[in-house]
């Protein structure tokens, strides 16, 4: 079981590039990367907040639990 990381359907709705995002809430384009193709193995708080502020939308928008995924490790 594990969490899905939706970032990239949550930019392509808003029409914002990973650039933009990154340049926004203050990441460097290789950790934003990261985030977005769901390798990442943790998220700061401070992170989520910013990029829900920058894309107007909930924690609940870019975090799904896909029991089929495995677990992080």
């Amino acid at each position: 079981m594990g969490i899905v990381f939706r970032l990239d359907r949550m930019m392509a709705d808003r029409k914002m590039s990973l650039n933009e995002l990154a340049r926004r809430i203050d990441i460097t384009d290789a950790n934003l990367s990261i985030l977005k193709t769901g390798k990442a193995k943790a998220v700061r708080i401070a992170t989520l907040e910013a990029i829900c502020r920058e894309l107007h939308c909930q924690p609940g928008d870019l975090l799904e639990f896909d029991p089929g995924k495995p677990p992080s490790e």
